[in-house]
């Protein structure tokens, strides 16, 4: 991150309150014209902002104030800020050098060809192409497909072994995630057991156990043999 001034013309603000500075050094501290200084001075610019103090926020020391009030030629300087802030990377598209442009298609086809749980948004992400490319290698429709060869992306130097490792695990996961066939015995869903109905045989082999016969039979059975039992 750039080392600049925070808010300069609250800072502004405050050195003219606060010290003997001169309106060029001001305005060339703080990035602003001598005459928007004198201004601020007068009362005419800035009168609702407050003053900042630039030595509590650790841009400026009481030593570098000092030297400025007994040289009138002297600049200020900002003070190292303590902590680095890095600059946020802008995300957008792969950058590809104009040498290995032309290696992109045979990329998509050992891509394609290799790994085709890869969607079309990695493929991009690895070889910084577009999907209207990748849809023409995949449905071989790519103007110069004849004279194509599958060329892995790593050795082309298109993308590192970790990018492409990553963007591999990531599809197999999303895979992996989807529900897959059930093998085996397993028990049915709701959905289909409430259509079902009992098959005849089974409902015949129901009645044949609880009919009244059968069961009359079995106490006859059980009669006769209590009478044994008594005789002897």
């Amino acid at each position: 991150m750039a080392n600049t001034l925070l808010m300069p013309k609250a800072t502004a603000v405050w050195l003219v309150d606060n010290t003997a500075l001169s309106f060029d050094q001001i305005a060339f501290f703080c990035g602003l014209h001598p005459l928007e200084v004198k201004a601020i001075a007068d009362g005419e610019s800035a009168q609702g902002i407050k003053g900042m103090d630039p030595v509590m926020t650790g841009q400026l020391t009481r030593d570098e104030i000092a030297r400025a009030e007994k040289d009138t030629n002297y600049r200020l300087k900002l003070s190292e800020p303590k902590v680095r802030v890095p600059e946020s990377k802008r995300k957008g598209p792969r950058y590809t050098p104009l040498s290995k442009r032309q290696d992109r298609p045979n990329a998509i086809l050992w891509l394609v060809k290799n790994h085709p749980e890869l969607k079309d948004a990695a493929i991009s992400r690895l070889v910084g192409t577009t999907k209207s490319t990748i849809d023409q290698i995949r449905e071989r429709k790519h103007w110069n497909m004849a004279t194509l060869t599958p060329m892995d992306p790593v050795a082309l130097g298109l993308c590192s072994q970790i990018d492409l490792d990553l963007e591999v695990s990531r599809a197999a996961a999303a895979r992996g995630a989807q529900p897959t066939a059930v093998t085996g015995d397993t028990l049915l869903p709701a959905t289909l057991t409430e259509r079902m109905t009992p098959s005849e045989v089974d409902r015949d082999r129901d009645d044949e156990e609880l009919s009244a016969e059968s069961v009359f039979a079995k106490l006859t059975a059980l009669k006769g043999r209590s009478e044994e039992d008594d005789e002897e």
